[in-house]
């Protein structure tokens, strides 16, 4: 596969879009903060399924992280990152700088209300703000005709879809599944700071959510003894529990009881050492 071209300035990313739709060719985008994964590569591959075409960001975004979290450590590497664009059919990269994203004065930003709420909208907060500003800086950029966004980052992907609507910018908003280790682990960018001690323990996460999606498959509909069953696991590998929660799944309403018909999901955050990982599944009362 070519390299893809890199832009740097919205006027580039103006240009070739002009060109394409010119051309009566569908555009679709993949929005990552870069140090890409199999997860990422599988929405690229999807975009060209979907699109002639597959645009893609890295933009590691300053808006979306607090003092206190990883900004400054977060893991790059944008030579390879190219590559495996490159190697996931990705035709251009939107690379831009922190000060093009938000030059001197800016003072615009994005609020999704409900959905925001909870989970990590409290635990991290401004979180979202920083989010829903690029992304819809980003799709209004692009305007593309499918976007894709994974799974794994749940919350963010109703934020995004939510957006996409109220502002009506005109993109199919496609959520894909998470992608694992082969034993399970979600993967992460962030995985990338675990010891091989952490990296094993870090297991009780997907553990605890597949034993709580296996019991309600089951007939379990007691919400609390769901949560035990994510809360023992992580208490066995001695993870720190930021949240454990089932909600609805289109709402993020926190859930007490399951109902037959209702799409759940469960989700849990937790430190391992100091690295906090994100995951969740699907719930569904059998």
């Amino acid at each position: 596969m070519a390299a893809p071209v890199v832009w740097k300035t919205p006027g580039e990313v103006r240009a070739w879009v002009k060109s394409v739709q010119l051309l009566g060719q569908r555009i679709a985008l993949v929005p990552t903060m870069g140090f890409l994964h199999e997860g990422h590569l599988s929405l690229m591959r999807e975009g060209g399924k979907r699109a002639e075409v597959v645009a893609a960001s890295i933009f590691v975004n300053p808006t979306q992280f607090g003092p206190q979290e990883d900004l400054s450590t977060y893991p790059r590497d944008a030579a390879g990152d190219l590559r495996r664009c490159g190697s996931a059919g990705v035709f251009g990269v939107y690379m831009p700088e922190p000060s093009t994203v938000y030059p001197g004065g800016y003072q615009t930003y994005v609020n999704v209300e409900e959905v925001s709420q909870g989970l990590d909208g409290d635990k991290r907060p401004g979180h979202f703000r920083g989010v829903a500003t690029v992304v819809a800086k980003l799709l209004a950029l692009f305007r593309p005709d499918v976007a894709l966004f994974g799974e794994k980052d749940y919350q963010q992907l109703q934020v995004i879809t939510r957006l996409n609507a109220d502002l009506e910018l005109g993109a199919e908003i496609i959520g894909m599944p998470t992608i694992r280790e082969t034993d399970g682990l979600a993967m992460s960018s962030r995985n990338s700071y675990l010891s091989p001690d952490e990296r094993r323990r870090a297991l009780g996460l997907s553990r605890g959510l597949f034993a709580a999606q296996k019991a309600a498959a089951a007939g379990e509909a007691d919400v609390a003894k769901l949560l035990a069953l994510i809360r023992t696991e992580l208490v066995g590998v001695q993870a720190r529990e930021d949240y454990v929660e089932l909600v609805d799944a289109r709402k993020l309403t926190p859930l007490t009881v399951l109902e037959k018909g209702t799409p759940a999901r469960a989700l849990v955050a937790a430190f391992m050492g100091k690295t906090r990982l994100i995951d969740n599944v699907a719930i569904q009362l059998g």
